[in-house]
């Protein structure tokens, strides 16, 4: 991507003298006149910032630069328009919903050059973010760079050079689950099936013919051979999810299999011999499940030959917000959304919750902020927490800011959400204020 490459979207005004002035900036200048040649240009190559020139009305459908503002998302969009565009709502909320900032015509040259600079530097730390985001997570699919991850990629490293039982613990909605396929992932075996079992989710009577297998009549309704889940196993790696509500009979069984490499399908006299790993996880502390006579202490070592243990995320706060970047990512994808990150209390927000739900928690309510919010920036309200005026204890930076975005709120309703009345009293331009708005994910008719 060329840094000083713009993609200019004429829609009315005077383009031409925009584009020239563009040109003895040094800016590569490409030209679209429509929305169809707009979408050409935008699939032949990325361009760090876009700029969209409109007279006093659009004519070109906002519903058709909004599609094009989401395909672009290396792109950081801009517009010059004339005073009387702004009279559209329509027009006033793509601004406020797609666009990084806007000027006013007549053009004052400097300022747009000092725009368009902001814009690009906007995109390039953009890029930058999500490449340091990318490098945050690795093969193991496991993102962030804290103590606690690195320390348990190296623990899995290990693990996977064996073919050992690993028992893996720690908290629901921690991870567990990534990290058996991560040891999977990282063996001899990473071509080979991996099979997980939910051992608390299939209701006891079945869970054995589930688990082993059965013989055609060896039961009412089994009116076939069935294989069972270890055996489609064969090969790889079986995972044991929540081992710790297996019933004590189907214990013994698993401990058999484990000394033996045998299993026995449901009404067959004969073994059969299998070549699985066996990674098993709990959110219990099975030793105490010992102690109380709920799980086989026979079976438990067994099973811990290599413990691992993934850490909460209250234990790692300084990856949440590379987490919570990773989650609006995959969530932006699989949506169409106006939604472009998060705003500062949001991520302050973040930072300062206890995540008792652990990373599962972070991505359904990162998942349902993406879904509601109306803004462009996820605010703590949209993720379910606690606004930073609610807060104990605030530094001196979030002070200002929520000053900052308190005295905007109260003077819009004081002015009748009149932004150039809002503007004047607060003794700010009205791009200024614009800007300010859309830094504190405040809409001119939001209350």
């Amino acid at each position: 991507m060329q840094p000083r490459d713009i993609l200019c979207l004429a829609s009315g005004g005077n383009p031409d003298a925009i584009e020239k002035h563009l040109m003895s900036c040094g800016w590569s200048v490409s030209h679209a006149s429509d929305l169809p040649a707009l979408r050409r240009l935008q699939a032949q190559r990325p361009f760090p910032v876009s700029l969209l020139i409109v007279g006093p009305v659009l004519t070109v459908p906002e519903a058709g630069i909004e599609e094009c503002v989401q395909a672009s998302h290396r792109s950081t969009w801009v517009t010059v328009c004339e005073p009387q565009a702004l009279e559209s709502a329509e027009f006033r909320d793509l601004i406020l919903g797609c666009f990084f900032d806007h000027q006013l015509m007549p053009v004052a040259w400097d300022d747009l050059d000092l725009m368009l600079e902001h814009a690009c530097q906007r995109t390039l730390l953009r890029q930058r973010h999500d490449e340091a985001s990318v490098e945050g997570s690795d093969a193991l699919g496991m993102v962030g760079q804290g103590p606690a991850i690195t320390h348990l990629r190296q623990q899995i490293r290990k693990v996977a050079a064996t073919d050992a039982p690993v028992l893996i613990g720690g908290e629901s909605g921690s991870g567990k689950e990534l990290a058996a396929r991560a040891v999977h992932r990282c063996s001899h075996r990473a071509d080979r099936p991996f099979v997980e079992v939910n051992c608390g989710a299939i209701a006891p009577s079945l869970i054995h013919s589930e688990l082993f297998g059965h013989e055609r009549g060896a039961f009412t309704g089994a009116s076939s051979d069935k294989h069972g889940l270890i055996e489609a196993a064969n090969g790889g790696t079986i995972f044991l999810d929540e081992i710790g509500d297996l019933p004590l009979e189907l214990q013994t069984n698993l401990l058999r299999f484990l000394q033996e490499k045998k299993i026995n399908r449901v009404g067959s006299v004969h073994s059969q011999v299998v070549d699985v790993r066996v990674v098993a996880a709990s959110h219990v502390d099975l030793a105490e499940a010992v102690a109380l006579g709920r799980f086989r202490e026979d079976l438990f070592y067994r099973l811990n030959v290599l413990p691992i243990d993934v850490p909460p995320l209250r234990s790692r706060m300084e990856d949440v917000p590379m987490l919570a970047q990773h989650f609006f990512r995959r969530c932006a994808t699989a949506r169409k959304t106006r939604v472009d990150g998060f705003s500062r209390q949001a991520m302050t927000a973040m930072t300062t919750h206890t995540w008792p739900g652990n990373v599962r928690e972070l991505y359904n309510r990162v998942q349902r902020a993406v879904v509601m919010t109306d803004q462009r920036l996820i605010g703590p309200a949209d993720l379910g927490l606690a606004p930073l005026d609610n807060a104990i204890t605030v530094g001196l930076d979030v002070a200002r800011t929520t000053a900052e975005r308190d005295a905007i709120r109260e003077t819009l309703m004081r002015v009748g959400r009149n932004v150039t009345k809002a503007a004047r009293e607060l003794g700010v331009s009205r791009m200024t204020l614009y800007r300010l708005m859309d830094k504190h994910g405040i809409a001119p008719g939001a209350s």
